[in-house]
């Protein structure tokens, strides 16, 4: 089976992060030198997604003109070797990938739109009958591994016929109710891939003892759209993607979870610390001005320390 579509969350507000996003997506922000964004999709298409849908909102525009034909841009500008390469990157027609996009539409009444699983069902007539990723836009997956997460959910997905795959890592007991959790079947002892009984949404301390956490990627079935569409809105309108998921599971589909290796991190971009570490460890990790970020963050901590001294 080959997943070569996927989806991509954009359409919200952002308000943890006020004021940097008051007109800038968060979704714009730069992780080290490129937006959190573009991390986003260079993780798919390393996975071999080559469609991918953004499901957007009015105050995203910036995303569309991010991957926007970049001929006009080169024109007007002299560039020599490095920056040719650079600008290069951003040439997704020759790389053989096509970008959509389409609104998550806020109903009269409402100000805001109505959650995760309404915008995954903006994106049934993109998807049809095929498999395809779901990647939230405010989160990026590094991986040094030789087989990277999506490659693997997506060979799992594959090989158990599933109608969903959530990738997941652990997080420490005390974190567990800010997460979605899930719960492994009784038995299963390869937590690394492995099939699920639950799932809760930021579930109360003692509920489980599951430190499993949703962490913004899945692979989903066409089936998923007909979960979604049974799925009761929340109080405030919302149509959450975990309900759905759990309603799969109740159902009998095969739902599975596959953990991130050790070599993998997910930067969650939800609140400005943690955007600032993520901004900090992709700025060490530049392949021309990490060693001289690296050496500044050395000076700037050796400054304290005389200054903490001092006092």
């Amino acid at each position: 089976m080959t997943v070569d579509r996927a989806v991509i969350p954009v359409a919200g507000l952002g308000t943890r992060l006020l004021p940097t996003t008051k007109a800038i997506p968060k979704e714009m922000l730069p992780a080290g030198r490129l937006p959190i964004i573009h991390h986003v999709v260079e993780e798919l298409i390393a996975a071999g997604i080559r469609r991918i849908l953004f499901v957007s909102s009015r105050t995203k525009i910036a995303l569309e003109n991010h991957f926007d034909d970049y001929s006009e841009l080169m024109m007007h500008l002299e560039l020599d070797g490095h920056e040719m390469r650079e600008v290069g990157r951003f040439d997704y027609r020759k790389r053989g990938v096509e970008f959509y996009f389409t609104r998550q539409q806020v109903p009269l009444g409402q100000t805001k739109p109505l959650g995760t699983g309404d915008a995954v069902a903006a994106s049934e007539s993109f998807v049809g009958d095929a498999s395809f990723v779901v990647a939230f836009g405010d989160s990026i997956i590094r991986s040094t591994e030789s087989a990277p997460l999506l490659e693997r959910m997506i060979d799992s997905h594959a090989r158990n016929g599933s109608a969903c795959t959530i990738a997941t890592c652990e997080v420490p007991k005390n974190l567990v109710q800010h997460y979605g959790i899930v719960i492994p079947r009784h038995g299963e002892a390869d937590l690394d891939d492995c099939g699920l009984s639950d799932i809760v949404e930021k579930p109360e301390p003692g509920v489980t003892s599951s430190r499993l956490a949703v962490s913004a990627r899945y692979v989903f079935s066409s089936r998923i759209f007909d979960e979604i569409r049974g799925v009761q809105p929340s109080r405030s309108g919302e149509i959450y993607l975990t309900d759905a998921i759990r309603q799969a599971i109740t159902r009998s589909q095969q739902v599975r979870a596959v953990r991130l290796a050790p070599a993998e991190r997910r930067y969650d971009i939800g609140n400005h610390l943690a955007y600032f570490e993520t901004f900090i460890d992709y700025a060490a990790a530049d392949s021309e001005y990490g060693p001289q970020i690296i050496a500044y963050m050395e000076q700037k901590l050796e400054e304290l320390r005389r200054a903490s001294n001092a006092s």
